[in-house]
């Protein structure tokens, strides 16, 4: 509430998620009764306005698309995350692979000592805009970060080579030496990440890597979940880790609608038998999570469901384009390249709101994009999406706030009635959490809008970055706490 105090009332609060309307319930109670407080004193009435900076506010809730984060990132920092766990901007790292800390002992003798304890020492990395390269590595797909480190890598190179005959003056020379501090901080970024990604290379090219992978993508484009039971059932029998098949149980679970009875059953046997009679707790956690239920009807039973309760995964990946066949790694078209070909539902439910013609565009038949593109520009709020959105589990709700009358018409005085739309600000709230790879499809998204002409600033706030690993972790704390 303090930020439309101090920036005006979000225009528009929208969004999707039971926990979400609450919310969006709460911040206009809120307003209500900082209204009538104000009524006898008078002193905040401009703050009870629209804001003219702030476009409309949209509200995630996890629950909504629980699917997103149970699979593994395929983005540079989202693979960091996944394998390291970034805290706070930071991530430690073996020495081996960030190189030795610098060594601060006092005396001579023990630096041998304190040099053979570097190789088992981890470093901390911070990973943020300080980082010459970093800015540029960490929302792409880790399949094209080589080639990125490697174009700079001849860069660099070339300018070093280049500086004797280049640098045939004395102001020449002046001038190359002044950037050889930004050259030696982007050379020490390179060395760091290249060693950094040619480790996460070296895991993402493993047989358990890759038979994950494969699961979750069948998985995830629709495929029958029963003919991937044999490939979960062997990553056990192969003692994969714990929360690695959690995921692929869960991520079924939420896809499709919960798990037969009888294949639950079977693999909560198993998992008891490979790792321990202590993880019925953490199947009972995952359960009242929602995470990992038993299927109440047939097969994709949603069509007799009321809208809301469950997402219809049938519909809405046909709807809402979630799956790309042919995915452009390199250079993007879609936000569907952070998952090599799955488009985050939670970011497609904002572009629902932001990009209707481009939505449009990706599912209207040859000879209805002029159609579309009437539609969507007269269109606000989740028009014309209405239907599909049904289909997505959770409320959905658009309000508008528009101000007290006299309060509105003195902002305007002060601020001239005239105000465009380029370069407003919309916040996407995620409640409960979000996982690194939907901020860089949110990042994608935004740069989308501004080749389109409709520059928008996304400001992404959210109650805590997770990832799957992070989700499983509070299952296996649970059973912890309870035993």
């Amino acid at each position: 509430m303090q930020f439309q105090q101090r920036l005006g009332l979000f225009p528009r609060i929208m969004g999707k998620g039971d926990h979400a309307k609450r919310l969006a319930d709460l911040l206009i109670r809120m307003r209500s009764e900082l209204s009538a407080g104000d009524d006898t004193s008078g002193g905040s009435a401009l703050d009870l306005t629209p804001s003219h900076s702030v476009e409309s506010l949209i509200i995630i809730d996890r629950g909504v698309d629980f699917p997103t984060v149970l699979l593994t990132q395929l983005t540079y920092e989202g693979l960091i995350d996944e394998e390291y766990g970034i805290n706070s901007n930071q991530v430690e790292i073996d020495s081996s692979i960030a190189g030795a800390p610098p060594l601060q002992v006092s005396q001579a003798s023990s630096s041998s000592s304190a040099a053979a304890q570097t190789s088992s020492l981890k470093r901390k990395i911070i990973l943020d805009g300080s980082d010459a390269l970093y800015g540029t590595l960490r929302d792409a797909n880790c399949a094209v970060v080589g080639p990125i480190l490697n174009k700079v890598a001849r860069r660099l190179q070339t300018t070093y080579d280049n500086r004797n005959t280049s640098a045939k003056s004395v102001n020449e020379l002046r001038e190359f030496v002044s950037k050889l501090p930004g050259y030696q901080a982007e050379h020490a970024s390179l060395k760091l990440h290249t060693n950094l990604a040619e480790d996460i290379i070296k895991k993402t090219r493993s047989e358990i890597f890759t038979r994950l992978l494969e699961v979750q993508q069948n998985i995830a484009a629709g495929a029958d979940p029963t003919t991937q039971h044999d490939n979960i059932e062997e990553l056990i029998a192969r003692n994969v880790p714990l929360p690695k098949v959690l995921r692929l149980l869960c991520l079924e679970s939420t896809m499709s609608e919960g798990l037969r009875q009888r294949d639950l059953e079977n693999f909560k046997r198993s998992v008891i038998q490979g790792y321990g009679h202590q993880h019925l707790l953490t199947l009972s956690a995952l359960e009242k999570m929602g995470l990992l239920e038993p299927r109440l009807g047939g097969p994709f039973s949603s069509g007799g469901a009321q809208p809301g309760t469950i997402t219809n995964y049938t519909l809405v990946r046909k709807n809402l384009h979630l799956i790309f066949d042919e995915v452009n790694e390199a250079e993007p078209d879609d936000i569907a390249y952070v998952f090599s070909g799955y488009s985050p539902l939670s970011v497609r439910l904002v572009q629902c709101i932001l990009q209707k013609h481009y939505l449009l565009s990706l599912t209207a038949p040859r000879g209805a994009t002029n159609q579309g593109t009437a539609a969507s520009n007269a269109s606000i709020g989740w028009k014309p999406f209405e239907d599909i959105i049904k289909q997505v589990r959770g409320t959905t709700f658009d309000e508008t706030q528009t101000g007290e009358e006299k309060a509105v018409r003195a902002r305007q005085m002060l601020n001239g009635s005239s105000h465009g739309d380029m370069g407003k600000t919309v916040i996407v709230f995620f409640l409960g959490g979000v996982s690194r790879a939907e901020i860089a499809a949110l990042r994608f998204v935004a740069k989308q809008l501004r080749e389109e002409g409709r520059a928008r600033r996304l400001l992404i706030c959210t109650t805590n970055i997770i990832n799957g690993n992070l989700m499983m972790g509070a299952a296996l704390e649970e059973r912890s706490f309870a035993s």
